[in-house]
């Protein structure tokens, strides 16, 4: 019998457990001759003006902008209504922006994702801030905020043939992930992660590692679809920042609820 344990000593680069880790990922959409304003929860305004393959961008607030600033953009239509984009920015380095908004509600939530100048022992090397939002349009349904929804839930995560993933959902601060096939193999550990619920079945979830510098964020569609759409951002093996995308099925096995003590 072979054995397939990893070697401990042998711990993977973000770069090459990502890669094709978007094989069964949604397919982009092109939001070209498309506009979005988004005012935060902190009352600074996010504006955006789509191309075929880029975004010209003004922010105020933490994310101020002196002048119209240009990156990268990547969209997918999670749902009928909700978008899923990010901003691998190349304006700025070591930062991504990423953004779901719902053409129904009119409803947002973003992530500011920002890798570390060094590594602090014990934190993630990548940090993120969040904000819920609202575009132009009538506002309904409920705000976007962080939710408890997913604690005890244990699902797997299939994004290619060779990416499997198991997440059990501990907190609302952690969750525990091993690697069940893919060149992380038997390994797993238990990093820092949050929760926002954006809509019925719709969950924005992100994680910051401690081991690695990379961080993700994610869009958990737990609905019919059963469907996820993610990217990351982290440095590779040579100590540069990259962006990926990520994506594909989710197969629920089960959930537990406690009896009397609650996880924070």
């Amino acid at each position: 019998m072979t054995d397939d344990r990893p070697d401990p000593d042998e711990w993977r680069t973000y770069d090459q457990f990502a890669a094709g880790i978007d094989t069964f990922r949604l397919p982009s959409v092109d939001l070209a001759e498309t506009s979005l304003e988004v005012t935060l929860s902190d009352g600074s305004v996010l504006s955006l003006a789509f191309g075929h393959d880029s975004v010209e961008w003004t922010a105020t607030g933490v994310l101020a902008t002196a002048a119209p600033v240009r990156d990268p953009y990547d969209a997918v239509r999670v749902r009928d209504g909700v978008v899923f984009v990010n901003i691998p920015f190349a304006s700025r380095e070591r930062e991504a922006l990423t953004l779901v908004h719902s053409t129904e509600t009119h409803r947002a939530a973003v992530v500011h994702s920002v890798i570390g100048d060094e590594d602090v022992e014990g934190t993630p090397r990548v940090r993120q801030q969040f904000w819920s939002g609202t575009t132009e349009g009538p506002v309904s349904g409920v705000e976007p905020g962080p939710s408890r929804d997913l604690i005890g839930k244990r699902n797997l995560y299939r994004y290619s043939p060779e990416h499997l993933y198991e997440h059990v959902y501990v907190s609302s601060e952690r969750y525990a992930w091993q690697c069940l096939e893919g060149v992380q193999r038997g390994h797993g550990d238990m990093d820092l992660s949050t929760v926002w619920k954006f809509d019925d079945g719709l969950y924005l979830f992100c994680f910051r590692e401690f081991r690695i510098a990379v961080a993700s964020v994610w869009l958990h569609d737990l609905g019919y679809q059963l469907m996820t759409t993610g990217v990351f951002l982290g440095l590779n093996g040579d100590g540069d920042s990259e962006h990926s995308r990520g994506g594909g099925h989710i197969y629920p096995l089960g959930s537990v609820s406690y009896p009397d003590a609650q996880p924070v």
